[in-house]
């Protein structure tokens, strides 16, 4: 049975998973005036007892339990696991038999498989599942995508995405746990951001090519992770893209930790540092002309926002007035089926990888069916 909240009261919410993120989940969802958050779980009784008595709700100890004892909307899935994604199936799962709404931390599984077989029970159930891919609920994201419908884009051509962690051979430290010590565990936990915003922007991806390595600081210390990605792609609309993440390997330069271009025969953007700033270069009009490297002035829209936390209450919010609304399944922001696509990409480029930077074709989206209840949007 669906789930479905009365608009005249808050969502009632459960978060799974009481680490780091789960408390910050938890912490949203207590500030959102469209959450009511009732439960916390964990399998660990310490996380679990912590996080209640921090958020004044009950602690359970198993969802099982949970759902049983408990009147909820929805069930926020902030587990982790190995790759930071093994986690998540079975409890996201459990809540959508159970006829729970899901909001999911990312990467959707750590599992293709898994993933898929996620959006296929979501759909048949006629459920919402969401997850975490919170890049783009920023202002400057918003801004950007304005650039874009207002026409001041134009035909998409490139698109340029650098983003990880500052770092270097200095502060360098082996993870040695078994759970992100895995060859793919970086692509696998943390491409699913870029890959998103990716799409959010310039749509499907069609095609994959990818070169990756480490360095020798980590081959040195037996270190499996391939932490160094680069990533050649075309979209479905002709546009061309370029990836590179690293883990930690080196010090950022322009941009800072998170920048992305897109250029069109209009204009181009660029964010750098998620949420903090946008410029946009208009191109040149006919009538102007200027030397080499100049062109007209940029508009620049610095949020002043430097804390990347300050994502997190805008993509859940977002989720939340989605299910408070009711939208129509295939309109949920941050879709599970748009999480799928991320982890398609991935295990393209994973493909590719370990066939010398062959071409890729990542496997299709399953089809959208759509409600005919609803009227065209």
């Amino acid at each position: 049975m669906t789930a479905k909240p009365e608009s005249s009261r808050p969502l009632r919410v459960g978060v799974v998973g009481m680490g780091g993120i789960g408390n910050t989940h938890a912490d949203c969802h207590k500030q959102d005036a469209l959450a009511k958050l009732v439960a916390v779980c964990d399998v660990v009784k310490a996380k679990a007892d912590d996080a209640a008595a921090k958020h004044g709700v009950k602690a359970y100890y198993t969802l099982k339990d949970m759902l049983a004892n408990e009147e909820m909307d929805v069930v926020d899935v902030t587990t982790g696991g190995y790759e930071n994604g093994s986690w998540h199936f079975e409890p996201t799962m459990e809540a959508l038999a159970a006829g729970r709404h899901v909001l999911c931390e990312k990467p959707l599984s750590n599992d293709i498989g898994e993933a898929r077989e996620m959006v296929r029970f979501a759909t048949e159930r006629g459920l919402y599942l969401g997850c975490n891919l919170n890049h783009y609920f920023t202002p400057t994201a918003d801004r950007a995508r304005k650039y874009m419908d207002d026409g001041q884009i134009g035909d998409l051509i490139y698109l340029m995405f650098k983003v990880g962690f500052n770092g270097g051979e200095e502060t360098y430290s082996f993870n040695k746990s078994p759970r992100f010590n895995q060859p793919y565990a970086h692509m696998k936990a943390f491409l699913t951001h870029p890959f998103s915003v990716m799409r959010y922007f310039c749509g499907d991806i069609t095609h994959i090519q990818s070169f990756c390595s480490k360095p020798g600081l980590r081959r040195n210390k037996g270190d499996l992770l391939v932490s160094i990605n680069s990533v050649h792609v075309t979209f479905a609309n002709g546009a061309v893209g370029y990836l590179l993440s690293h883990r930690g390997d080196a010090a950022w330069g322009l941009g800072g930790w998170w920048s992305c271009e897109v250029a069109g025969s209009k204009g181009t953007f660029c964010i750098e540092n998620c949420i903090e700033k946008l410029t946009y270069w208009p191109a040149p009009k006919p009538n102007q002309s200027f030397g080499l490297g100049q062109g007209p002035t940029p508009e620049v829209l610095d949020t002043g926002i430097k804390d990347f936390g300050a994502t997190f209450p805008l993509r859940i919010h977002a989720y939340l007035e989605d299910v408070a609304n009711g939208v129509p399944r295939d309109h949920l922001r941050s879709s599970a089926r748009d999480a799928l696509a991320t982890l398609e990409y991935i295990w393209g480029v994973i493909e590719s990888y370990e066939n010398g930077g062959a071409l890729v074709r990542p496997k299709p989206l399953p089809t959208i069916h759509g409600d005919p209840r609803v009227e065209r949007i």
